[in-house]
């Protein structure tokens, strides 16, 4: 990924929390056997210090992928967070010089690492267990997996292989109007929060671009 300085964020934490805020991500396998790219939700295991941590997740048994990382393999997972068409319109600089083109203000972060293969169902009972409590927290009435019978869990288990991937290096952008003068990034921002499906975006630019 291109990441010219003003748009690279180096903040491991920063950048571990934008994977758990959008962690549906994207599984990339580059090999002999071609390019292959999988949609999957990742559970991010992190435990402190200077390790930057571990994706985890799973694919169906019936998915080819998983076989081609069982002598282990590098992957890259990418994450896509909010992301917005900024109109030149927008740019309080148009009326004076004109100079503004169009442009697409969005979050990413790339997350290269080791994969290797699990099968243990007591590592995919807990993978479950993890994704489940993440994305239920909050509701008035969360579901678990045991709520649901013991044996029907074990049969989907069964029909499941574990996926983890030992983070090696996280590069992270944040293309947020970070290059144009202040008065432009107002701009942007409150163009954004007019169009309601870029709504997100302009709250990103808020959280990374501190002036606005």
């Amino acid at each position: 990924m291109y990441v010219p300085n003003h748009f690279r964020e180096d903040d491991s934490d920063e950048l571990r929390q934008l994977i758990q805020e959008h962690s549906f991500g994207l599984l990339i396998v580059a090999d002999e056997e071609g390019i292959e790219a999988n949609h999957l939700p990742f559970h991010l295991s992190y435990e402190g210090g200077e390790a930057p941590g571990s994706l985890r997740c799973h694919v169906a048994r019936s998915n080819p992928v998983w076989k081609r990382l069982q002598d282990g393999a590098k992957v890259l997972v990418v994450f896509q967070g909010p992301d917005g068409y900024v109109s030149p319109s927008w740019y309080a600089t148009k009326s004076e010089t004109g100079r503004v083109v169009p442009t697409w203000n969005y979050v990413a972060v790339h997350a290269e690492g080791q994969a290797r293969v699990i099968e243990d169902s007591a590592w995919l009972h807990q993978l479950l267990r993890d994704l489940t409590n993440r994305h239920e927290s909050g509701r008035s009435e969360p579901w678990g997996v045991e709520d649901a019978p013991a044996d029907f869990t074990e049969g989907l288990v069964r029909a499941i292989v574990g996926i983890e991937v030992s983070i090696e290096t996280l590069i992270g952008k944040v293309k947020a109007s970070q290059n144009q003068p202040e008065r432009n990034r107002a701009g942007v921002k409150a163009g954004l929060e007019r169009e309601e499906t870029e709504a997100r975006c302009a709250r990103s630019m808020s959280d990374f671009v501190h002036v606005l």
